[in-house]
Order: structure tokens, then sequence, then C-alpha cells
């Protein structure tokens, strides 16, 4: 109990419900910027947030990490283009209902955004502190078949090709090594620099390759042309017949949100996207779905913000991330010296639940902020990209100078977002990169650890049941979709010489 006090103690002070809520305005306001993304948004403030401290840098990037997600909302509903992918389902319903009822729209959203993350925040303050507890008999052999498990979620978060997903961890695991080795004390890749001798700076490379390569793709899409009219918007709550409605829309998808974001290498577009043709399978009459069915909204935005939580689980638990923004998360909770794993709850239970009630309170915020606030982040949808643009290259270099004041980390951050521009470009995705850079030293200093105990035998792997289990599950993962890539090609050859 005494645990909860002194969270909860920590989160309501002054300053840390300040960050929280400029976080979740920052967050809405990247959101609503077609273009970017929740995780560019927490790549970008990342640095920033090392300046306030371990609890207030963290409750920043929670407020950071629910709002980018509901801002997508608003340029789904008000101009049909989603902030983010998560939203990409809300504009099918969104848009046909905002064209003559914007207000309306965007409460249902603001309603059904602020259910689900509320919902997600509580099944974290539930079930994360008792999956912690079974993850404490974990050892060595088990925490090796988790990273192996974690890195076969490239499968999931790999945009169009596995083979690209499976390349890109790879180059993530290579990079991991880089730096000097913990056990033999050698340098390894480091080609005599220094810079290199303590490892990949991950804050530099997540920058680059998330923000400064999305940076220079937008340089090549077409300038934003402002709007030719103003949206005019009624500040309304949302009524109680659509609260009604939309009840059981809400509640059933905030449980399919939680529990995708539970699953590694989901993530919050697959949430939206399940949340609304499931809403749409058991409405009794889902004729005006596509048309300005207000469920049409509620299930999307209630699905995709009750990934937050969902996601959280996972990654507090046993370190893996559900998806890559909670990816960025990790990185930015190694980077203040809070290690997740189960562990944690044993170690720092206070941290953890610092970080449960931030969470309640960043998507307390979000709602407060999008019911009185509507109007304000709309217009952050008319930025011209010729503006846009600049900023985040600004932000980018400020941001990772900001880091370790070394100039050093601005040249990797350009290298990194060249390469990772170009990388984009040949279609791959970027999240299995940084899952690689993430998993390698857990894989590795595990590994090693687990082959000492053997006296170097790999069967400890298979005689300990979790890690045998952990290690089938990925190798099913990573085969599955490969076999059925393999099948689809072969029955179309098959069809095509039918045909002929």
């Amino acid at each position: 109990m005494e645990y909860f006090v002194s969270a909860l103690t920590q989160v309501v002070q002054p300053l840390n419900l300040a960050v929280i809520l400029l976080g979740t305005i920052v967050g809405i306001l990247a959101g609503a910027m077609p273009g970017l993304s929740s995780i560019m948004a927490l790549t970008i403030v990342t640095p920033f947030t090392f300046s306030l401290g371990g609890n207030s840098g963290i409750l920043m990037l929670l407020g950071v990490f629910c709002g980018a997600i509901y801002g997508g909302s608003i340029t789904a509903i008000l101009i049909n283009t989603p902030g983010t992918a998560n939203s990409a389902a809300t504009c099918l319903d969104g848009y046909p209902m905002s064209r003559h009822s914007p207000g309306r729209a965007l409460a249902i959203s603001t309603m059904a955004s602020t259910f689900g993350g509320l919902f997600s925040a509580f099944a974290l303050f539930f079930t994360a502190p008792m999956l912690a507890k079974v993850a404490l008999n974990f050892g060595a052999p088990e925490y090796f078949a988790l990273g192996i498990f974690g890195l076969s979620i490239v499968t999931g978060i790999s945009s169009k090709s596995v083979f690209k997903g499976i390349i890109g961890a790879i180059i993530g695991l290579a990079l991991a090594t880089v730096g000097i080795d913990v056990i033999s004390g050698q340098p390894r890749f480091a080609f005599g620099s220094v810079y290199l001798m303590g490892g990949i700076a991950y804050i530099p490379l997540l920058i680059g390759v998330y923000a400064f390569a999305q940076g220079l793709t937008l340089i090549e899409e077409k300038v934003t042309e402002k709007a030719k009219k103003d949206i005019k918007l009624e500040r309304i709550l949302p009524t109680w017949a659509d609260i009604k409605k939309t009840s059981p829309t809400i509640l059933g998808c905030s449980v399919i949100g939680t529990i995708i974001g539970a699953i590694p290498g989901t993530g919050g577009d697959i949430a939206s996207w399940l949340g609304y043709t499931q809403a749409k399978r058991f409405a009794k009459d889902s004729s005006q779905f596509g048309k300005g069915d207000p469920r049409g909204i509620a299930a999307p935005e209630s699905a995709n913000n009750a990934v937050s939580g969902g996601a959280l689980i996972p990654l507090l638990t046993l370190g893996i991330p559900g998806d890559a923004g909670s990816a960025v998360m990790l990185g930015a909770l190694m980077m203040q010296g809070i290690i997740p794993s189960p562990l944690l709850f044993e170690n720092q239970p206070v941290q953890v639940y610092i970080i449960i009630f931030g969470l309640i309170a960043a998507n307390i915020c979000m709602g407060l902020l999008g019911f009185g606030g509507i109007r304000i982040f709309s217009k952050i949808s008319g930025v011209p990209k010729e503006i846009l643009t600049p900023i985040i290259f600004v932000f980018c270099c400020v941001g990772t100078f900001c880091m370790n004041h070394n100039v050093y980390d601005i040249f990797f951050m350009l290298i990194a977002g060249a390469v990772g521009y170009f990388l984009i470009k040949l279609d791959f995705a970027m999240p299995p990169v940084i899952l690689g850079l993430i998993l390698g030293p857990t894989i590795e200093k595990n590994l090693q650890k687990a082959l000492v105990l053997s006296d170097g035998s790999f069967s400890i792997f298979f005689t300990h049941p979790i890690s045998c289990v952990l290690i089938v599950i990925a190798v099913v993962s990573l085969m599955l979709p490969l076999i059925t890539y393999f099948v689809k090609k072969k029955r179309g050859k098959n069809e095509e010489a039918a045909a002929e």
C-alpha cells in the first residue's frame, strides 16, 4: 500500500502534472500533423526529458505517448487524412459525420479515446504485477529465449516484406555488437574510434532513422495546400443518445485493443481495424457504417488508444515492447536507469506505479484537452510541409545534441538518417532494426551465461520448459509467414497454369 501512496504522491506534484499536460499537448499536436507519428514525437522529445529528471521525464513521455495516438483522429475526422496510421479506420465514419456535425464526431472520438486509454491503464495496474511474479522464475536460458521471442515479432512489425523485416532485425543485432565485449573486454567493430567504443548511440540512431529520415521523405511529397475554408467547430460533449449507442462498442473494443497491445509485434493500426470490423460485424444494423455511424468512430478510437496500456504490460514485466512506440519507451526508460524486467517490480515498485499512475493521468489530461481545445488542435492540420519539414530537422539536431552535448552524435544521427531514408525507399521497416539493437545485448549476455552454466551445451535451452516453449513459439512465428508466402506463391502459379 505504501508503494501506491508514494507513487501517487509523486505523480500529483504540480511539476509532474505540468509535464504530463505539456507532453500530452505535444503528442496531440504531433499526432494531428499528417506525416508525423507517435514514434517520431517520442524520439524527438526523449532527449529533452533527460534535463527534467527521471520521473518527470518519463511522465512527459507518457503524455506524448497517449496524446499522439489521440491526435491522429483530429485530422482523420476533419480532413479525411489520418495524422497517424492508427487513425486510418476513423476516416471511414469520422469524415462523413464531420461534414455536417464536426463537433459531434470529435466529441465521440475524444470520449472513446479517453475510455480506451483508461481501461488499458487499469488493466496494466491489475495484470502486470501478477505476470511479473511468474516471470521472477526466469534464468539466463529463459531470458535468452525471451529475447529470441521478442525478435520473432519482426513478422508482425514488418510493413510489407517479412524477409526484409528479418534482414532489418539482423542489421540491428549486428549494430548491437559494436563496442567493447562485456565478457572478453575486447573492442568489436569500433575501427579505432573512441566514439564507437561505448557501442552504438541509441537515441541519435533512433532520431535519425525515424524522425530525420521521415523528414527527408516529406521533402519529396507535394507541398500541402492550405485549407480553402475554415472548419467551424461547436464545442460540445457527446449526447446521451451517442453515449448509450456507443458504450457497448467502446467497452468491447477497449478489451480488444488491450489484448492486441499486450501481444508483441502488433500495434494501434491493427487494433483499430480489428475493432472497427468487429463493431460492424456485431452491430444489429450496420447499414450506416461508412456513412457517419458513431460506432464507426468509437470502435477504432477506443481500440487504438487501449493499445497504450496493453503494450506496457509485456514491456514492464518482461522487457519486451508490445509495439514500435513502446520500443522507444523501452529505450527512454533504460536511458533513465530503469531496466524493465520482472525484477523491476521487486527492486523499484514505486517506479512501476509512477508509470502506471502517470499513464492514468495522461489519459485524463488527454480527455480534458480533447474536449476543451479541439478548435486549437485542429489548426495544426493546415501547417504546410515546407514549414513542418525544417522544424523537424531543427528538433532532430537540437534534441540529439542536448543528450550528451557531443557534436559527433549529430554526425551519427545524420548518417543514420540518410541510411534510414534509403532503407525506407527500399521498403525496409525501421522497427525491426531498432528491436534488434535493443534486444541484442540481452540475447548475447544471457546466451553466454547459459552456455557457461551448461559447459557449452545448447541443450540447456530445451531442458528448461519455459525457454523451450518460447523458442518453439519464436520459430513458428518466424516460419509461419514464410510458409504462407510460399504457399500463396505456388497456388498463384498453379492457377496461372490452369488458366493457360
